[in-house]
């Protein structure tokens, strides 16, 4: 398997426990972001793991189940709107990554981070660009990651009827835009990322457009 081969390249002696980290959710207009991370055991190897995007959601619900089953370790971790809206999208992503890997038992000795930043950390660390179809234990991490907020949105769909969340996932497919023209907006979509769709400079001015 390549992609096993890829985080192989990164480990030395000194460096046994590897872990990917990833993220989903950094687009959407709505819904918190998550971060996973996961140490696999490269014994009992889980030969379908692939990118998150790549696979069905079907197939990504059957290779979660794999992967928490049989991995050394893993950590989820959310940054909800309050956080996103405080700081950033990159920066609340970093965030929720660092405390996902925080909850690694055992620590990893190095890790992957999808991307092309790092959050800060004591434990070496690579950032790798579109390292979810290159590494085996970030593409992990992005199902883990994928699927988990899926579900929350699916959850949070039960509240929100209108705006189609278990279809699009709080992305801003027309349906979604559509939906909140019409209702308004709800506590958990992101007011900075509505600025650009209404033509306003402010968060407040995207608040004003529905009080």
């Amino acid at each position: 398997m390549k992609k096993i081969e890829f985080d192989n390249f990164f480990r030395e002696e000194k460096y046994k426990l590897l872990a990917g980290v990833d993220e989903a959710g950094r687009g959407p207009l709505a819904g918190p972001v998550v971060a996973a991370a996961v140490i696999l055991d490269n014994e009992n190897p889980i030969k379908e793991i692939d990118d998150s995007k790549k696979l069905s959601e079907k197939k990504r619900e059957e290779l979660f189940n794999l992967i928490l089953n049989q991995s050394i370790s893993y950590g989820i971790a959310e940054s909800d709107i309050e956080v996103i809206e405080e700081l950033n999208i990159l920066q609340a992503s970093l965030r929720a990554m660092k405390i996902a890997v925080g909850k690694l038992n055992p620590a990893p000795d190095i890790i992957l981070v999808d991307g092309n930043k790092l959050f800060a950390t004591k434990i070496p660390a690579h950032s790798i660009v579109k390292g979810d179809a290159k590494s085996y234990s970030i593409g992990a991490a992005s199902i883990l990651a994928k699927v988990w907020r899926d579900r929350l949105m699916r959850k949070a769909a039960e509240s929100y009827p209108e705006y189609g969340w278990e279809r699009n996932k709080g992305y801003g497919t027309k349906e979604h835009i559509e939906a909140i023209r019409k209702y308004g907006i709800t506590p958990l979509h992101r007011k900075k990322f509505l600025r650009k769709i209404f033509n306003v400079e402010t968060t407040e001015e995207v608040e004003n457009l529905f009080s």
